[in-house]
Formats: C-alpha cells, structure tokens, sequence
C-alpha cells in the first residue's frame, strides 16, 4: 500500500489529505503544531471546509495525524502544503518550505515522490525545494523524484473539490512528472502535465493574476461610473450575455484571502529581482484593489453627509467581515481596512459574521451583535461586506435600515444603496 505523508493540514493540506485517503491511500497528515495535529487525531477539525463527521471518516479509513516528522522516513509520496505568506520585499516567505524541505532531505528514503504545492515563484521548486531534499545523497530523477503541483483549493464553495478540479503537474524531469501525474490521477478525476515545474509554477500565478487584474479593473470602473451617473453592475450584467469574449467580474470592498492579494506579488518580485523591470499590470492591479477598501469608507462618509450625518459618532454595522462568503477566514480581509478607517475616523463600529464570535482590529476587540437584523434596524447605515448565505437580505431589507451593499447582493432602491 502506498503511503503518503501530506505536510500542513491547513486549508490545502488536509482535504488532500482525506480525499486521497478516501481511495485506500495510507495517509498521515504531519503539521508541526502540536495542538493541531492532536485535534485532527482525536476528530477536531479546525477548517471550516471540513468537518468533523467528514474527519472522522477520514480517521476511519486510513487517514492519521501527528507532529512527529518521523513519518517521513516510512514516506512513498510527500507532498508539501505549507503556508508562503508574503514576506519583506513583496516575494514569498519561504521559510516554511525550506523547514519542510531540509526534513524531507534528512529522513527520506530513496524512490520517494516528493511534491510542493505551497504557491510561489516559478523557480523555487528547482532552486530551493530540490535541493534541499536530495542533499548530497541523491538524484533528482533517479534515487528521488520531485514535481510542483499548484493548489487550487477554493474555500467555501462545495462544487469543485479535490477530486473533480483538475490537478496540474510539473516534474523537474519527465519521470518525475509521469509520476507525480500517475500518483494523483489515483484519487484526481483529470491530471494535466505541464512542460516542467516552472511552468507549473506559473499556471498558479497567472490564475490569480488573471483574478487581481479583472477584480481592479471592475473596481476602478465602479469610481467613475458612479461620477458619471452610470449603473456600471447593469453594464456588466448586459456585457455578460455575450457568449463569447467576455467574462464576468463584479466589484467590491477589496479583495482579501491567501492568494488573490498575495500570489501576483510573488510573480513581480521576480521578475524585478531576475530581469530588473516591473510587472506593472500587477503593480497597478495592487493600487487599485489596495485603495478599494478606503472607497468604501468614502462612499459611506458620503450617504451618511445625504443624510446631514458624519462619521465621527455614527453607528455603522458591518455584515459579513471575513474575506469572503461563507468561510471563517479573515485573512487579508477588506473589513480590516475598512473598520480601522472608520473607528479612525470616530465611527461606533458593529459587526456581525456568523463565522466570527469575536473580532480584533486596530488594538481593539469588537463583539458581534446578537441579532443582525434588530442592529440594522438600529444603526446609521449598515455596509453588506459578504453576503453570507446565511443572511437573510429581504429580512434586512425589510428591517427598514439604510444599507450601503458593498457587494451587489441587494436590488437597489430606497434606502438601499449600492457601491
């Protein structure tokens, strides 16, 4: 039987590592945090995308954790899911994958199949990870095999999932792609072989390049249109009934999570480090989505002066402040900026996520209102921020609250005002 030891069960590593065990796969989850790993043994989940039952199942069907990196050693395939925030000089922190990477390279066995999926520059597979796991005892390609394989978790949604989203791989050798490719086509319903790993490497950039450029178009857009007297969501709703040569994205309060403000970062902080010039597609993408959060607070400060109110003393909810719909993660989260702007500015800020029992920002912890909908009812203006599918918005809209929709979920009309 195949074994398989899956580094960081966090958002990535451990669906993979359950959906592999699903299949008859022997899979241990290694995470270096104690605490984690002796939840996830015991049946705890701490993702939002998976569950304990789904957990337990897992437990039930070969699936183990722990925080011994001795696992390594007993290892057919390793595969590397650990955090690449973003570091000093905007390129990736790599200090995760190098850990990873120089514990590979002291325990693992030869014939192993070694796989990063930790998001990154191209180039890094060859140049930092490799190296570190052959030492100076093996071969890449011949004793040991290594590939990249971009993640392509997609936190709460339910529809593409490890099995039917297809699974891109790259090998630094056309063996070390085969297997790669072999290994994940056993519990992956398509496998797609990339030319090598930094081609791989790069299909993960552009994806999420390709996302932070069209969100800031969109988001620059919306400024204008609104000067110009201009419903910029009914154009793109009429431009997208084009069935070819065009895509839909919509505006928003900014754009937040683990890679859509973080990944192109890692592609112009190398090509600026290795070829001397920008990327300024991406460096003008940033300034854009960046800046969209204190639009937000502007277009507030401006209802809430229609209404002969100013920020300083007003009370504002705001619904929905994790980064997107339907998860729990506050990463990179538009909310952030806006909250800090607002209590700068001498808001009386709320908030309410279901995701969220307590909420920190500027040096100040914020409690949720127990009823969002009585809030509403009672505050100045309310900003929609992420529309939970739990929110009721027609009970919101009936609670007769002024609502300031960051995000398109509301008809506009009345009281209802949309960015």
């Amino acid at each position: 039987m195949t074994k398989l030891v899956v580094m960081g069960q966090g958002y990535v590593g451990l669906p993979m590592a359950l959906r592999a065990a699903e299949t008859g796969i022997s899979v241990t989850g290694f995470d270096s945090n104690d605490a984690v790993a002796t939840a996830l043994a015991a049946g705890r989940s701490h993702i939002g995308d998976v569950t304990d039952e789904e957990l337990a199942q897992g437990l039930a069907t070969g699936y183990t954790a722990t925080s011994d990196p001795g696992c390594l050693a007993e290892a057919d395939v390793i595969i590397v899911c650990v955090p690449t925030p973003l570091g000093e000089g905007g390129g990736p922190d790599l200090k995760a994958v190098k850990l990873a990477a120089d514990l590979i390279g002291a325990l693992v066995k030869p014939g192993t199949l070694c796989i990063l999926e930790s998001t990154t520059y191209p180039g890094t597979t060859e140049e930092i990870f490799a190296p570190r796991v052959r030492t100076d005892r093996l071969t890449v390609g011949e004793t040991v095999f290594v590939a990249f394989s971009p993640e392509r978790i997609n936190p709460g949604q339910t529809t593409y999932l490890v099995r039917n989203t297809p699974k891109v791989v790259g090998g630094l050798t056309p063996e070390c792609t085969r297997r790669a490719a072999e290994f994940y086509g056993r519990f992956v319903d398509a496998v797609v072989s990339a030319k090598g790993a930094k081609e791989a490497e790069m299909a993960k950039l552009l994806e999420n390049t390709f996302r932070h450029v069209n969100i800031a178009l969109v988001n620059e857009m919306v400024r204008f249109s609104h000067e110009l007297d201009i419903d910029l969501w009914n154009a793109i709703d009429c431009a997208e009934t084009k069935p070819f040569g065009f895509m839909a994205f919509r505006p928003g309060p900014g754009v937040g999570g683990h890679c859509i403000p973080v990944d192109p970062s890692y592609l112009s902080h190398r090509v600026k480090a290795m070829l001397g010039y920008s990327f300024r597609m991406v460096e003008l993408a940033e300034e854009v989505n960046t800046a969209a959060p204190q639009y937000v607070v502007d277009r507030v400060a401006d209802e809430l002066n229609k209404r002969r109110q100013s920020v300083n003393g007003a009370k504002i909810l705001l619904l929905g402040v994790t980064y997107k719909p339907n998860v729990a993660d506050l990463r990179e989260a538009p909310a952030i900026p806006i909250a800090t702007r607002l209590l700068t500015l001498g808001a009386d800020v709320w908030f309410h996520d279901p995701h969220v029992s307590k909420w920190d920002v500027a040096g100040r912890t914020i409690e949720p209102v127990a009823d969002p909908y009585a809030a509403a009812a009672a505050a100045d203006l309310v900003v929609l921020l992420q529309p939970h599918a739990t929110y009721d918005l027609a009970a919101l809209a009936d609670s007769g609250a002024h609502v300031f929709d960051s995000c398109g979920a509301m008809r506009p009309g009345g009281r209802i005002v949309r960015l």
